[in-house]
């Protein structure tokens, strides 16, 4: 019994002294300041609760900078407008909640993950400075600027409608070509930026997510709506987070084999 009893504490003490798994490192655009934000870590930790996210908002630019140099993924989340002037409608701001601190840290974290193929999930406002970033457009507000009969955006909480998704990356991740997800935007992708491809959109036409046309050298999915708000058994919600977090470790073993 006494042998036993070594031997079963011998093997905790190996386990506890054995390296530990190194967390993934996630950087959010902006990931704090209310209860929305917070979802976005909460989210994905539901998936993989071995991931370390780290807010570049909140931080000094120079030090967010430095967190992307080491960052595994990146997410950039929902949010105020983007100013106007970024997509050649300069003069069109009465309609818009702009956040000018965070067009200057998005764009230039859209273009250091860009060029180092960092792993990028993109939701709401994400999706759309995305496609600006890359050269396209944005509705400026859809139910003036739209005949749109869907309801996009509600004064308070969240609305519903359904999505049809084409055959894409996001259909075969997800397995599912129709889904009900949630909305609160009154912006939207207007032309979409060359190299990316629509892969899901409204009756109205609206485009609702959007990837890479070629999705095998870096990994982008952006989204309209948000799946960190979904509930945990939505199959689209938990896909997404699912196959980011996947190339976000893959993205990681890849660095790990060029130092």
């Amino acid at each position: 019994m006494r042998k036993f009893l070594i031997f079963a504490l011998l093997i905790i003490i190996c386990a506890a002294c054995a390296p530990k798994e190194k967390p993934l490192i996630i950087a959010l655009s902006k990931g704090a300041g209310s209860e929305s934000y917070e979802k976005y870590e909460k989210w994905l930790k539901s998936t993989n609760p071995n991931i370390e996210c780290i807010d570049l908002f909140f931080i000094d630019k120079d030090e967010a900078l430095k967190v992307l140099e080491r960052a595994d993924g990146v997410v950039l989340t929902g949010g105020p407008d983007v100013h106007p002037f970024h997509y050649g409608k300069d003069f069109d701001t009465s309609r818009c909640e702009i956040d000018l601190v965070r067009d200057t840290l998005e764009f230039e974290i859209i273009r250091i993950a860009r060029s180092k193929g960092i792993p990028m999930l993109a939701v709401c406002r994400g999706a759309q400075i995305i496609n600006v970033a890359f050269g396209g457009t944005l509705i400026v507000d859809i139910p003036e600027d739209t005949d749109s009969e869907v309801i996009h955006q509600v004064e308070e909480g969240d609305a519903m409608h359904e999505i049809i998704i084409e055959d894409s990356y996001l259909s075969k991740i997800s397995g599912v070509r129709t889904a009900y997800v949630n909305s609160n935007h009154h912006q939207a992708v207007d032309a979409l930026a060359a190299g990316l491809k629509a892969t899901a959109r409204t009756a109205d036409g609206i485009v609702e997510a959007f990837e890479y046309t070629d999705q095998k050298s870096n990994f982008m999915i952006a989204v309209q709506w948000h799946p960190e708000r979904m509930d945990k058994s939505d199959t689209l919600s938990a896909s997404i987070a699912k196959e980011f977090l996947h190339h976000s470790e893959k993205f990681r073993q890849a660095k790990s084999l060029t130092k």
